[in-house]
């Protein structure tokens, strides 16, 4: 006997129940029936006390466990109950502790109205005792601005909360209130306090959550340098190579971390005490290997080459520092600020100073659509400049292109409804456009289409990958190579944008020949890029490949004479030919 099929209501109301709050459908012959659920047993273990919550969405609609009601799916909406699931389910915030779209001036008051409000308990909440935590949420594709920062410490300074978020899913940003300072003055930390944290956990948090300052780690960075040194007795660049290679892990492992939303979201010593394994760094360093295979950073055969109290002590010494957390800009100059220190004192290698990148970068005025290259890209500091202001130009015309299609929602005779699904297809079409991820989108052809470089240096050309990945991507480009030869996109006549500062003073011989090696390339790779750039990348393979045993400098014009050839001079022609009619030339 085929089982009877549950009635159409019913089936809703068997769905919803899946989370820790009833959730009534919004049909309204259902919604006057929806059973509340039942309080937990005072015995039950904190483990059972609360299910884990999820974002529900019907119709247009979405769901308010904090309000326990249905309310118009908008995208602001959207991302403020995707919050809500982040503070329950991974930072232990019970329903009953949140307060939503609530007054922070008291009633009567439709203005100032936070998104969030937190309490340390219950009962706090209940006895109107100030709370914990305020937290500001905006659309994804509004970019948060100072001014969100400072409205997000006004509402924390109205009720008496010691912290305060801002948040969309492009970034969180965690801040704490400086009672002994005026208005305005905003201090970042690197997280907020948990739900079980002890009061006495809560003031320790307050007193010494630190934000992730571009000095500090620069320095830390340096003192893991000098302990790899003195350790394992390695000159500077085998030293370097190594942290490069915990660094590496480290991202990868936080970034795992974040994407499987554990609670335990930073590599630290303890937790790398509880993997299985005499060595568990060298394991980990294998799984992060795996996961950048696709950016050829490091070689198959390639290992850790510390030993594992050194490995340990390096991991113990990063361990404050979450880089999945922490935005591109802090831990990308970070980062730069040790290669130029680490490089230039230990190593003999410069870096064109950061003012300078930024006055070359701007002079050219790029712009979406323009391709850019840098044959002796070294840390890749012009790429990543590059990288950084064209991708801020997009955000920023994704912001405007959305804020002008609600603006003229504005003059139309919509429901609230109606309003709320125009919104949201919007909001969805143009996300697509800035997933970085997603291949085709503005993003993705940004990172993947329009910048390249190469440094005939191994090291250097790690890293510059590195450096970029550090600062939010665009290394896909990126390759160890001899800049006076083609290799992948590389080749003549292809670049809106040249931006570099090629090595002086050395000279190219005549002994110094186009190889074999220099022009190889693995026919899966030939016909990506054969089918990427077309003839012209056919033609300029064709042609270094003729050259094949000849002199490198029998590839250029400008050198006449026979002998060694200057290699600014080789430089400043290679440059102009990389470059396609109109295009700009930053050389230093």
């Amino acid at each position: 006997m085929a089982a009877k099929k549950p009635l159409k209501n019913e089936a809703k109301k068997t769905e919803k129940k899946k989370v820790g709050h009833s959730v009534p459908s919004t049909d309204p012959a259902v919604a006057s029936t929806s059973a509340k659920p039942k309080a937990p047993s005072q015995a039950a273990p904190a483990a059972l006390k609360r299910a884990a919550i999820e974002v529900q969405t019907e119709g247009g609609k979405i769901w308010s466990h904090v309000r326990q009601k249905w309310l118009v799916e908008t995208p602001e909406e959207r991302v403020r109950q995707h919050f809500l699931t982040v503070l329950t389910n991974e930072y232990g915030y019970s329903i009953e502790q949140i307060k939503e779209e609530e007054s922070v001036t008291g009633r009567g008051s439709g203005q100032a109205r936070a998104d969030f409000i937190i309490w340390r308990t219950p009962q706090d909440q209940a006895e109107q005792k100030p709370p914990l935590i305020v937290v500001e949420c905006k659309a994804d594709n509004v970019t948060i601005q100072a001014k969100d920062y400072h409205q997000g410490d006004h509402y924390a300074r109205m009720c008496g909360a010691p912290f305060f978020v801002t948040h969309n899913t492009r970034e969180t940003r965690f801040w704490r209130v400086r009672k002994d300072k005026m208005p305005g003055y905003i201090e970042e930390i690197e997280n907020i306090p948990h739900a079980d944290a002890s009061d006495k956990q809560i003031e320790e948090l307050i007193a010494k959550l630190r934000t992730f300052k571009e000095d500090e780690f620069a320095e830390l960075l340096h003192q893991c340098h000098n302990v790899i040194r003195n350790r394992e007795h390695l000159d500077p660049a085998a030293a370097f190579d190594e942290i490069a290679k915990i660094l590496f892990i480290k991202s990868w492992v936080e970034r795992e971390m974040r994407r499987k939303r554990q609670r335990q979201n930073l590599f630290t010593a303890d937790w790398l005490d509880s993997q299985l394994g005499e060595n568990p760094l060298q394991e980990l360093f294998r799984q992060t290997k795996e996961g950048y295979k696709a950016d050829r950073i490091f070689d198959e055969r390639e290992r850790l080459n510390l030993k594992p109290a050194t490995g340990r002590e390096i991991v113990r010494l990063l361990e404050r520092y979450n880089l999945s957390d922490t935005s591109e800009d802090v831990k990308g100059i970070a980062f730069e600020r040790f290669l130029g220190r680490t490089f230039r004192g230990e190593i003999g290698q410069f870096f064109t100073p950061r003012t300078i990148v930024e006055f070359m970068v701007r002079m050219v005025e790029p712009k979406e659509g323009d391709t850019v290259c840098d044959p002796a890209s070294g840390s890749g500091g012009f790429l990543i400049r590059f990288f950084e202001i064209v991708r801020e130009q997009i955000l920023a015309d994704a912001d405007s292109q959305y804020q002008q299609f609600a603006e003229s929602l504005e003059s139309k005779k919509l429901s609230a409804k109606a309003k709320a699904d125009r919104l949201r297809e919007k909001f969805d079409e143009i996300q697509k456009t800035i997933d970085q991820t997603r291949k085709g989108s503005r993003l993705w052809n940004l990172a993947n289409r329009c910048i390249y470089g190469c440094d005939a240096n191994d090291r250097m050309a790690r890293t510059s990958k590195m450096n970029m990945i550090m600062h939010g991507d665009g290394h896909g480009g990126v390759h160890q190579h001899n800049g006076f030869i083609n290799v992948n996109g590389i080749f003549e006549g292809r670049f809106d944008i040249i931006l570099t500062n090629p090595p002086f003073g050395a000279n190219v011989e005549p002994t110094d020949v186009v190889t074999q090696e220099d022009v190889a390339v693995p026919d899966e790779e030939y016909e990506r890029c054969a089918e990427v750039y077309g003839k012209a990348y056919k033609d300029a393979h064709a042609k270094v490949k003729a050259a094949v045993g000849k002199p490198i400098a029998s590839l250029f014009e400008l050198p006449k004479a026979e002998g060694k050839v200057r290699t600014e001079i080789l430089f400043i022609e290679r440059c102009l030919a990389l470059l396609r009619p109109g295009g700009r030339l930053g050389i230093v």
